[in-house]
């Protein structure tokens, strides 16, 4: 098992790796070059000497001449040698030049340039012919005298460039040290914020390539901070609405306790049921406004028939009409949304409990459910003492419940109401029913 690598490692040697490879291909290139024009360059020096010889020696030369050896002026001497021939007689040569011509092939050979070995030393040959055809020019230069003349100039090329490359590797580490900075500022902001810090990460001058980091943190951050707001005030809220029916289930079983009486002791029972009934009811919509507020419930697309998911509602919701004389009148035809049953069918009982509960006895209540031109309307009026226009805007609002009503309740119906809703895509209009001077629910849902 190895440990993470450093970014700015594998940066630095990914530069220097680079660098090193242009470097390599560029010292063979130079390499390649410079043998090539050197060789071209001694090459016609040569062809230029053995011209020079050409043009010295031909009106000098006559039956009677024997052959001269040409002193040696300067070091290099030995690296060149030359012979000059007429009429198949050696008549000047340099001090290190044998008696038989330079060239492999003799004087009948062929003119221009030609590499032969001589005493194990590689020799590059140039011959020529002089202005009379029995004069012949050899001009030959040691090859190794080549090498050695490229060797220094690549020496003097490519050295300072090796010598330039540790530095420029040290010039790359500072760079992308430098240039890491920024995550190296952001690891270190994050290392020092509190565990409970959720606001967002400012990193001031940061550059524009860790500005996506940077966004995708702080949204990070957001949906942290939505969560556990949202846990924070689930917990609030249940211990807060939990505490009143609890206490009151235990001051009724106290009372049960302590009662001698049947009747008595019945009817703080019933209490105690009733008050098992709230609490449960209670739980139930904190879990489905977590669930709601969490993502957790997000609402399938399956196509669902809402005039029997409202008739059901209605059914199950009926008793407790009959409870207070109150006449529940249904009207729905046949529609198709698409959404999630369950929640649909918590949308349909929290409007209809909210009705029924909030109404006198003898109250109407009327759910209707059609379609037209805009998609599939749900309306629930009643015939009840309504609202205010200021306590209408502030249904939703998270246990905000009317005084004076009457009626126990969370106040958590509206607001799981309002999600539903949001995360279905419907909307909701809430207003003063005309034709029975209660509230009036208007919900729009888009067909199937």
């Amino acid at each position: 098992m190895t440990g993470p690598r450093s970014l700015q490692a594998r940066l630095a040697l990914l530069v220097l790796g680079v660098v090193a490879l242009v470097w390599l291909v560029a010292a063979a290139r130079i390499w390649v070059d410079a043998r090539h024009e050197l060789g071209e360059l001694l090459d016609s020096h040569l062809a230029q000497a053995a011209a020079l010889l050409i043009v010295q020696q031909t009106p000098e030369i006559d039956e009677d001449e024997h052959h001269v050896d040409a002193p040696s002026l300067h070091r290099y001497a030995p690296r060149v040698a030359f012979q000059v021939f007429h009429e198949g007689r050696l008549t000047l040569r340099s001090d290190n030049a044998p008696e038989q011509p330079l060239a492999g092939q003799g004087l009948d050979g062929p003119q221009g340039f030609a590499t032969v070995q001589r005493d194990g030393v590689a020799w590059r040959v140039f011959s020529a012919r002089g202005a009379e055809s029995d004069v012949r020019v050899f001009v030959s230069e040691r090859i190794d005298a080549r090498d050695h003349i490229l060797q220094a100039v690549l020496r003097n090329t490519l050295l300072p460039l090796a010598l330039a490359l540790p530095l420029l590797g040290l010039a790359a580490w500072w760079a992308v040290h430098r240039g890491l900075a920024p995550l190296r500022a952001l690891s270190q902001h994050l290392a020092e914020r509190k565990p409970q810090a959720i606001d967002r990460v400012q990193l001031p001058g940061a550059p524009s390539e860790l500005q996506p980091l940077l966004d995708a943190l702080n949204g990070l951050f957001v949906r942290i901070a939505e969560l556990v707001d949202g846990e924070r005030r689930f917990t609030a809220d249940a211990a807060h609405e939990l505490r009143t029916p609890i206490a009151a289930i235990r001051a009724q079983a106290q009372v049960a306790l302590g009662e001698s009486e049947d009747l008595a002791r019945r009817h703080a029972l019933a209490a105690t049921l009733a008050g098992c009934d709230r609490a449960s009811r209670l739980v139930d919509q904190l879990l489905t406004l977590a669930r709601l507020e969490a993502g957790q419930a997000a609402p399938g697309t399956v196509p669902v028939d809402l005039a029997a998911l409202v008739r059901r509602e209605a059914a199950a919701l009926a008793p407790q009409a009959l409870d207070k004389q109150q006449v529940l009148e249904v009207e729905a035809v046949e529609c198709l949304v698409r959404g999630d049953a369950t929640l649909l069918g918590v949308l349909v009982r929290n409007l209809l409990d909210n009705a029924i509960r909030y109404s006198p006895n003898g109250a109407r209540v009327q759910l209707s459910l059609g379609e037209d031109a805009a998609g599939v309307q749900l309306r629930v009026q009643d015939s009840g003492p309504g609202l205010a226009e200021a306590d209408r805007l502030r249904l939703g609002e998270r246990f905000f419940r009317v005084l004076g009503s009457g009626q126990g309740g969370s106040g958590l119906g509206w607001s799981i109401v309002r999600r539903i809703v949001a995360a279905h895509g419907w909307t909701v209009q809430v207003g003063a029913a005309a034709a029975l001077g209660g509230l009036d629910v208007r919900l729009q849902a888009p067909a199937a």
